[in-house]
């Protein structure tokens, strides 16, 4: 691999290309700063069942929903991030098991608890892909699964399962790499979101190939064989990077570039 052409862009940067801006159901998304606790006239509303850490959809209202929440056995539940995004523009109420209102600040505490498979820098950039437009989800994890019930820790954004499959992907004598990348990846980039254009044909039951794979680099930027190890995952899919310091959120993306051999 020849030098590695870092280029960098944050916050209403040209780097994120455009989506169709005629798209109903993300018109809501597209003031790129949301102020918090909007209010809406229909408004959804949801239970939040702490077992999953997730919120149980019981009320629909409004086009966010084909692009927002997975489906299991006929029931749509939303992470986190999604929950607190929707309460955030006003268009979510969540209750609790015993159907008493959770306020945003309940929410942000079950963020900051670690059990939720989530923490507040990648809330931001989920907050800040969704007020661009974009269709986000959890990578690794299916829109829409028929028959499939939700499990505890299915939402977890940690790599293991998929750096295990990766492993047997690779040739034996790649295993030690791949075991570097794979102790890396929990601690300084793991995949994130897969993140799609906004598209007004957008199915959770066939998503495609999304536009590119986030993954999130909490310290330095990714070595060599972290990238070469997700080149050879991801194949045609674009993968880019993300970090999030002091508010700001800025995405990395790479190129590679040959030097010419110096007499």
């Amino acid at each position: 691999m020849g030098s590695d052409d870092w280029r960098s862009c944050s916050d209403n940067e040209d780097y994120l290309q455009d989506g169709n801006e005629d798209d109903d159901e993300e018109d809501c998304y597209s003031s790129g700063f949301l102020s918090k606790l909007q209010f809406r006239k229909d408004i959804s509303k949801a239970r939040w069942v702490d077992d999953l850490a997730m919120a149980e959809v019981v009320e629909k209202k409004g086009k966010m929903w084909v692009t927002m929440g997975i489906v299991r056995n006929g029931n749509t539940y939303c992470s986190i991030e999604e929950t607190l995004f929707l309460i955030e523009i006003g268009a979510l109420h969540v209750l609790d098991g015993n159907d008493i209102h959770l306020s945003l600040k309940e929410l942000y505490e079950k963020l900051s608890n670690g059990k939720s498979g989530c923490y507040w820098e990648l809330f931001e950039v989920y907050k800040h892909l969704r007020s661009l437009g974009y269709v986000v989800g959890r990578h690794g994890i299916p829109w829409s699964v028929k028959g499939q019930q939700i499990k505890s820790g299915t939402c977890s954004l940690e790599g293991s399962q998929e750096s295990n499959e990766m492993l047997e992907m690779e040739p034996k004598d790649e295993n030690s790499v791949i075991e570097l990348f794979n102790n890396m990846q929990i601690t300084d980039v793991s995949p994130a979101f897969n993140v799609y254009l906004p598209n007004s044909k957008f199915r959770k039951s066939s998503p495609g190939d999304p536009s590119f794979v986030l993954y999130i680099s909490r310290c330095s930027p990714p070595s060599r064989v972290e990238i070469e190890a997700l080149e050879r995952k991801h194949g045609a899919i674009p993968f880019k990077f993300c970090h999030v310091e002091n508010g700001r959120v800025s995405f990395f993306s790479l190129a590679k570039t040959e030097l010419p051999v110096l007499p």
